[in-house]
């Protein structure tokens, strides 16, 4: 793969907050790539720091140093682009988070939850009808669904719809933070299938935040095992589970064992 290929790059990402009135490196000068149609997999416990790595990949919190690149241009650091340049680099990223009933308005169907996204983008509202009848089939969910609220669908459903509000917009990168944690093993092992083949079918980037190695071995092309801030190490998911270079990684996979 070309340096072309790279749709994000991160490179001496640091940020530093105050705890208890000293200060604490939550992430510290890590470095690395995701490449178009790849399923890269940040990996570690709470706190390890790949939430806040996540923030401020998708600006939610500014980064201390370090530099953020999308699809070749540069979007944090000294020589970043203008704001509206950076908006229209944001349409490329979407995410999907932990607790699918909190992505969509309980007040509205997931209909108009999937189509809310579409408008935005001046599209009529048939055709954003169409794109959404198109989204559902897509991940999965039968169109009578779309009529129903929030509250009214399963985990599973919900997240199926995230996924495909998610994908209205048709972005370069999905970001999946603990996206099937909330969930029962059956309902995840299906999402992650899901995901898998939207992968394939659409050439999406995902970068997937978790704390389950076995997922991460399921799903994922490559895997970084952060731990306190720092990226210990990364490889292919069979390389890092069969040998794994640090105890922390060792401890990781037993507790992936455990769990099978």
């Amino acid at each position: 793969m070309g340096m072309n290929d790279t749709i994000l790059k991160v490179k001496n990402l640091t940020k530093e907050f105050y705890k208890n009135k000293k200060l604490f490196t939550a992430v510290d000068h890590i470095s690395f790539q995701l490449q178009k149609g790849e399923c890269l997999g940040i990996v570690g416990e709470s706190g390890c720091g790949k939430t806040t790595t996540i923030k401020m990949i998708t600006q939610l919190l500014k980064a201390d140093s370090g530099e953020i690149w999308v699809d070749g241009k540069q979007i944090a650091g000294q020589k970043q682009q203008n704001r509206k340049e950076i908006k229209n680099l944001y349409t490329k990223i979407q995410m999907v988070f932990q607790t699918p009933q909190d992505s969509f308005d309980p007040r509205r169907t997931l209909g108009d939850g999937i189509m809310e996204s579409v408008y935005n983008h001046r599209m009529s509202k048939k055709e954003a009808r169409m794109r959404m009848e198109q989204l559902l089939q897509q991940v999965e969910l039968p169109l009578e669904l779309a009529e129903r609220y929030p509250h009214q669908v399963s985990g599973g459903q919900c997240q199926r719809a995230a996924i495909a509000r998610a994908l209205a917009i048709a972005p370069d990168i999905l970001i999946c933070d603990e996206a099937t944690s909330a969930l029962d093993v059956t309902v995840q092992a299906q999402i992650v299938d899901l995901l898998k083949q939207l992968q394939t079918e659409m050439n999406l980037s995902i970068l997937l935040i978790s704390h389950d190695l076995a997922l991460v071995q399921h799903l994922c092309d490559r895997v970084l095992v952060m731990y306190q801030g720092k990226i210990m190490e990364e490889g292919t998911p069979d390389a890092v589970i069969q040998t794994p270079k640090t105890e922390y990684t060792q401890m990781l996979v037993e507790a992936a064992m455990l769990g099978q």
